[in-house]
């Protein structure tokens, strides 16, 4: 972390600048706030029954909209706004740098291990959730979170909490719209993977050695191939072999990770009918890279994971899968090129609200569809906890589920939070849904549709009225009964899906 900001890390967790951390916090929301992440004074949602393309859009390819994002896309028009989105590097991003900097890795992996685990958790669960909430970056930030479950760390395990942060920058971040073979590259040799999946472990210099299949049997079956990809148990052994004497330093350069040549299998290896030469050492890991990155089965399997993700899980539509990994093949994994192939096709349109939100999704899109301020400390960070999805602490390489079933069960924590936070009442986070209902235009005979029109991107259906209608208390204060709605809307079957 930035020497600037590791003070404040640690001071922050002995607890004695609690009071100065709380001070700047309410100087950068008050800042951001003036320079235009706060809501328009007029809004204009979609007032058709289908969900709109654009609030579909939003919804899909990024976190959710933000108060008045529908009616800048629309003007825009989706296309130049995916084109736009596609290249993060031009987006000015300098709001949301001002809230998650503060929680930010930028250094080498050792660094971590300055800090309690606490810390480090809270840290890294707040930038991950202070990006995906206030970035303008949205795709950017939803890719980050596609490659952060296709490429799973759980910091549980190991040194892994102490690792996990470098990972989140150098490998995820800095390819997460770049190229696949790069990202598989950098992965293979994060500390964090080599930790989590064993590699740190895997040798093979002697001839007693028995290498550890771990990281090669998920490279394969996880990151690459698929589990129908058409490898053999022969092509694990193989992968595992080329792939030893991978370490990660202690002591001096702790964290880094370095290549022991005595501890490496030397011998040929034959991986997926490929032959490896002899004597590679190092190299041996770019062959094994090489090799199952551009395997015809990874395209077919990279493509249907995005297509799931971005269009339906359920029933995820063969021929767009297809085109998808045409595209992959033709750009040689340039997953600029392969999202945009989804995002701009029929199939894409065509799904709308057909997807069920994981706890991070739902929480983030609430905020946002709110115009919310906060800073995401902890009892912001529990609620995601509650629900079932803490940052980075999946148990298994397949990282979190993207179906619905796995979230049913707390569903009670969902209208919790929904209801708290429409009544000001969730710690830590401040709305103004009076501000909100001012740009709705909305009158008390009227504020149900608008508000339900804003949040769900459609007009409510005849049953979705008349159950707002018989939650409406005409003796309530105006700004009650829209606090009473607007909790009702989020957490209600309709806001549940995207």
């Amino acid at each position: 972390m930035k020497s600037s900001r590791r003070g404040i890390l640690a001071a922050s967790a002995a607890g004695g600048a609690m009071l100065a951390l709380g001070g700047c916090e309410k100087l950068i929301s008050k800042v951001a706030d003036h320079l235009g992440q706060d809501i328009p004074d007029s809004l204009d949602p979609p007032r058709h029954a289908e969900i709109d393309h654009i609030h579909h859009l939003l919804n899909r390819a990024g976190f959710g909209p933000w108060p008045g994002d529908v009616e800048r896309v629309r003007a825009m028009g989706a296309d130049r706004w995916i084109d736009w989105q596609l290249q993060p590097e031009s987006i000015d991003d300098t709001l949301c740098d001002l809230r998650s900097r503060r929680a930010e890795f930028e250094g080498n992996a050792g660094e971590c291990y300055e800090y309690r685990k606490p810390v480090l958790r809270e840290a890294m669960a707040r930038h991950t959730l202070l990006q995906a909430l206030y970035s303008r970056r949205q795709l950017f930030e939803t890719m980050v979170g596609f490659w952060t479950d296709h490429l799973n760390v759980n910091i549980d395990k190991g040194d892994c909490i102490y690792l996990k942060p470098w990972d989140d920058q150098h490998v995820i971040r800095k390819h997460a719209l770049g190229n696949f073979r790069e990202l598989i590259r950098a992965s293979a040799t994060s500390p964090a993977m080599l930790v989590y999946l064993d590699g740190n472990h895997n040798k093979g210099g002697k001839p007693t050695d028995i290498p550890n299949e771990n990281y090669g049997r998920e490279l394969i079956e996880l990151h690459t191939l698929g589990v129908h990809g058409g490898y053999a148990q022969h092509d694990v052994y193989e992968a595992a072999r080329a792939l030893t004497g991978w370490r990660v330093r202690h002591g001096f350069m702790k964290g880094s990770v370095h290549f022991v040549p005595s501890e490496h299998d030397q011998g040929a290896k034959t991986l997926l009918g490929h032959r490896i030469a002899a004597g590679g050492n190092e190299k041996d890991i770019d062959a094994v890279v090489d090799i199952v990155c551009r395997h015809p089965a990874t395209a077919t399997h990279i493509a249907g994971k995005l297509v799931a993700r971005f269009v339906s899980d359920v029933d995820p539509p063969p021929a767009l899968i297809e085109r998808t990994a045409e595209v992959f093949r033709s750009t040689d994994g340039d997953i600029k090129s392969v999202v945009r192939t989804v995002l701009t096709s029929e199939e894409f349109r065509a799904s709308r609200g057909v997807k069920f939100k994981p706890p991070f999704r739902f929480v983030v899109s609430a905020l946002r569809a709110l115009g919310a301020d906060t800073h995401a400390h902890t009892p912001v960070i529990e609620y995601l906890s509650r629900m079932g999805q803490g940052v980075f602490q999946y148990p298994t390489p397949d990282g979190y589920p993207d179906k619905a079933s796995p979230w049913l069960g707390t569903l009670l924590w969902r209208w919790n939070f929904a209801m708290a936070l429409a009544a000001g009442q969730a710690p830590q986070i401040a709305v103004h849904l009076d501000k909100l209902s001012a740009a709705l235009h909305a009158t008390p005979a009227d504020a149900a549709a608008r508000l339900f029109e804003h949040l769900l991107g459609r007009a409510p259906s005849e049953a979705e009225a008349s159950a707002l209608a018989d939650a409406a208390d005409a003796k309530l204060p105006p700004s009650q009964n829209v606090s009473q709605l607007a909790g009702l809307i989020l957490a209600s079957p309709g806001f549940q899906r995207f």
